[in-house]
Order: C-alpha cells, then structure tokens, then sequence
C-alpha cells in the first residue's frame, strides 16, 4: 500500500479569548466550541481526517475592527498567545500573525516580531480596515516588510462593507443570511481586493511581495482571461493575468471542487496552488475524502497537498 501522503491545511482558523469581546464570527456553538480549542479536539479531528499540520490564523474579524490604540498592544498578546499553542504541539501547529492594521507601521512591526522572534509563517488580514480595502496605500508598510522578511500575507474574506450589504443584499438577507459570507459576499468583496492589489501598482513598488486568497482565489482564477482582455488598453505592458499569477498563491480551503481546482491548474500552475480546509467552518473529513481522488498525477497532489506550502511557508 502506498504511503499516507503529508498533508498541510493553512487556512485553518482559531479565537483567542481577549479578542472574542470586540466581536466573533457569528458562528454556532458548535463552531466556536472549535475556535475555542487549540488542544485535543482540534488534533483529534486532524487525526481522524489525516491532517498532519494546520497553518492557525486567527478567525473573522480579528483585529481588523479594532481601533489603534487597542489593537496594537493587544496584536502583540494574542501572537505571543498563539505562539504558546504551537510550542505546545510544534509538530502539529504552525502560525499566521494577527496584525493591527489600523495602524500599518505598527503592523509591519508587529509582523517581523512574529517572524523573527515567535516563528511565524506570516500573517493573515481579515477584511477591510475602517472601511478601506488594503490595497490603499497607508497599508504599503506592511507590504515592504513582508516582502524584506520574505512571507506572504494572507487576504482572508469578512462581511462585506455595511453601504455594500444594503445596496446588493438587503433584499435577501432575512431568508438567505449566508449570501453575506461563503455563498457570495465573502467572494465579492475579497475577489474584489484582490483586483484592486494588482491595478494599485504595489506590486511594482515591492516585486517580491506574494499574497495569498483562499477559496479557490476567490473565483478570479476563473476569470483572469476576461479580466485581462478588459484591462488591456489600459495595462498593456504587463496584463492582469502576468501579474496575478506572478504574486498570487490560492488555497482550497472550503472549496472542494474537481473542476474549480482544474481550472485554477490550468490557469495558475499546480505550483501556486494549496490545500486548506477552513477549519472549523469546513469539516475536516469533507477536505479529506475529496484529496483521495484528486484528478492530479502523483507528483502535482504531492505538491499541492503540502509541497507547496513547505516551500512557501519555509515549513
């Protein structure tokens, strides 16, 4: 029989308890009852699934809310936090900083802290900032520090800005609550950051910057053809399509899809592509069983299931 292959989740989310009190992902019980534990249920059910490591992130909406002066200091508590729950179980557990991204000089700090001194992996950002998507250039800091300390920054959905919900949503929120989060709105607005990243020119500024989207890319794999063809009179050196796939990594976290992820490989490369579960919000076993038949060759499910993270991530 061959060997269980080594699989990597990075998109694999926790709650810190100090953070909990400035607001949560509006999950159930049974979810935050996941979020919570950082110990033996959480390796239990890696265990059942096969997962031989989990990326913790923190969960939606981390400290994008919070204001500066709470943030910062608090941005430093929950990383040296989390750093003790990967010393508990260092073979299991690995970690993407929290940043305090209301002030991003302070986050670019805190973010080579987390690297240099805690071992993290880089960091994740859920959702806008006050209402201003990251690309803005007040965020740019952190970006040339993520580039310096070679690490990528993960860009991870929250509900959409408050004006988009009432004017694309309102209708149906009431009966269909999740076409705020994973059914579209998640999509949206992060798929949406993500284009806006390319057309802010901060790749031009820090060339070695790389980012990281979830959910099979948001869907913009799908769409970079058409994206580039409508760019093209006005981004006519370097497309749309050149620069996404030469800064982006994707994820398949909770987006088990044979067709989606041989649509992304046909677009992106195996190489940039990684396995996730969005644990607890996506059950371990769903992500599991869908890497058993993976239409790949051995060598690209090799590097999709943890190949690619390990060199990524310096893993």
């Amino acid at each position: 029989m061959a060997a269980k292959p080594y699989i990597i989740a990075l998109e694999e989310h926790y709650l810190d308890s100090e953070v909990k009190q400035h607001g949560g992902p509006g999950a159930g019980p049974e979810i935050v009852s996941r979020l919570d534990d950082l110990g033996q249920l959480r390796l239990h059910e890696m265990d059942e699934a096969g997962i031989d490591l989990q990326v913790l992130s923190h969960s939606i909406p981390g400290l994008q809310t919070i204001d500066a002066e709470t943030a910062v200091p608090m941005a430093r508590r929950v990383n040296d936090r989390l750093r003790q729950a990967v010393e508990r179980h260092p073979d299991r557990f690995a970690a993407f900083a929290a940043l305090p991204t209301a002030d991003p000089e302070a986050a670019a700090d805190e973010l080579e802290r987390s690297v240099t001194t805690l071992g993290f992996k880089g960091a994740m950002v859920n959702g806008l900032t006050d209402g201003v998507f990251h690309d803005d250039r007040r965020f740019w800091p952190i970006y040339e520090r993520a580039q310096a300390l070679d690490v990528p920054i993960y860009i991870h959905p929250a509900l959409p800005h408050p004006a988009v919900v009432e004017t694309y949503y309102k209708d149906y929120v009431h009966q269909h609550p999740g076409i705020l989060r994973a059914a579209w709105g998640f999509t949206v607005e992060t798929a949406t950051q993500g284009v806006r990243f390319v057309l802010s020119g901060v790749f031009d500024a820090y060339p070695g910057l790389k980012i990281i989207l979830g959910h099979m890319g948001e869907g913009l794999p799908f769409y970079l053809w058409r994206i580039s063809h409508g760019l093209r009179a006005t981004m006519n050196a370097r497309s749309f399509r050149d620069i996404f796939c030469a800064h982006f990594y994707i994820t398949t976290s909770g987006f088990f899809s044979d067709p989606a992820l041989l649509c992304s490989v046909m677009e992106m490369g195996i190489d940039r592509i990684m396995f996730s579960v969005d644990y607890p919000f996506a059950d371990n076993p769903l992500g599991a069983k869908w890497t058993e038949t993976l239409p790949l060759c051995a060598e690209d499910k090799e590097k999709l299931l943890s190949g690619n993270a390990k060199r990524l991530l310096k893993l």
